[in-house]
């Protein structure tokens, strides 16, 4: 007679064991992995069918968004984030500021050999509550290992697939001379608290991460139908870089205001010690609106009575400009171009 009892598997040790080159093989230590980690915390109906990809509902009218992101973020764990909700977030945000409704995500994890299980755990376990909490499940993914000493222990790339209504138009194309430029918070908190945890500095006030899930916010914007023109995620390269690249994109300059940009004073101390300028500090949580006139207070006012926009400001006007330069009326009352980024100011900060 034969026994049709499963072999015994040693669960996963989370407290003391590490990834090792077996968890990426494809052998029975990989689906080991992947049932008892990845599966347990971000399963779903998708996600379970176990194949190379996921049968998805198409969605009834409009038409499909995908955005992908690749987060590379050091250190992996921050005040107000770690990279798992941030790999949520970032690729939800990339979505939603198309206008979309994010319905998926795909996701893609290399890790180290050597690689703590109990801080995959952690990462895993954060990036199934961010992405429950946005309504966005993880439908399909993939995971890879890499030799010890050639990775950062991990490394995580998302791709979102998302629809727009039909008659939804935003992009940064859209711009027009009489806009105004309205940003729904702080700036350069998740850049600053990125750097004030590796640099290990403190301060009176901790500045912590503002990485989260804006399509909630949008989707209130939206509703309004206010003449919402752009919208953007001011990320990498902060506010200035965005502005630069719609400008660009529009064919029209923009005047900020200095006295104007909500800057928190822990950043602006950071950032003043560091030699940085807050408005090329990352945002992982803001949303840079660029709408008619006629709407801007109004969009303010419903931006404001939002959790993710109660420090939002108007902070700058577009016109027209052949040169398509970004300026700043400065406290002073000079002028100065808010250029380009050049360089890499903040390196590995989403």
């Amino acid at each position: 007679m034969t026994s049709s009892r499963k072999p015994y598997i040693r669960p996963l040790d989370l407290k003391h064991g590490q990834v090792d080159m077996a968890h990426g093989s494809g052998g029975r230590a990989m689906a080991q992995l992947i049932d008892e980690l990845f599966a347990r915390h971000l399963g779903n109906e998708y996600l379970g069918q176990g194949d190379d990809g996921a049968v998805l509902p198409l969605p009834g009218e409009g038409r499909l968004v995908m955005a992908t992101d690749a987060h590379v973020v050091s250190p992996l764990f921050f005040p107000g984030g770690d990279i798992g909700c941030l790999s949520v977030h970032g690729t939800v945000n990339d979505v939603a500021v198309m206008g979309a409704r994010p319905l998926y995500l795909a996701a893609s994890f290399i890790l180290e050999e050597g690689f703590p299980l109990g801080d995959l755990a952690r990462i895993v376990q954060s990036m199934a509550a961010a992405a429950s909490a946005a309504g966005v499940p993880v439908v399909t993914g993939d995971t890879k290992v890499v030799e010890r000493g050639k990775g950062d222990g991990v490394f995580i790339t998302t791709t979102g697939v998302g629809v727009v209504p039909p008659g939804r138009e935003l992009s940064g194309r859209r711009a027009r001379p009489g806009d105004v430029i309205l940003v729904s918070g702080t700036l350069g908190d998740h850049g600053m608290a990125i750097m004030a945890e590796r640099e290990s500095l403190g301060f009176e006030s901790p500045i912590v991460s503002d990485t989260a899930a804006l399509h909630g916010l949008i989707e209130v914007l939206l509703a309004t139908g206010a003449d919402i023109r752009v919208l953007r995620d001011p990320t990498r390269g902060g506010l200035a870089t965005t502005l630069n690249e719609i400008a660009r994109q529009s064919g029209v300059g923009m005047m900020l205001q200095e006295k104007a940009l909500p800057v928190q004073p822990a950043v602006n101390a950071a950032c003043e010690l560091l030699g940085l300028d807050p408005l090329y500090v990352a945002n992982e949580g803001k949303l840079v609106v660029i709408c008619g006139e006629n709407d801007a207070e109004s969009l303010l006012t419903v931006m404001r009575g939002h959790p993710l926009g109660r420090a939002a400001a108007r902070i700058g006007s577009v016109h027209a400009d052949e040169h398509h330069f970004v300026q700043m009326t400065t406290a002073f009352g000079g002028r100065r171009i808010v250029d380009w980024l050049s360089g890499e100011q903040l390196p590995r900060i989403c």
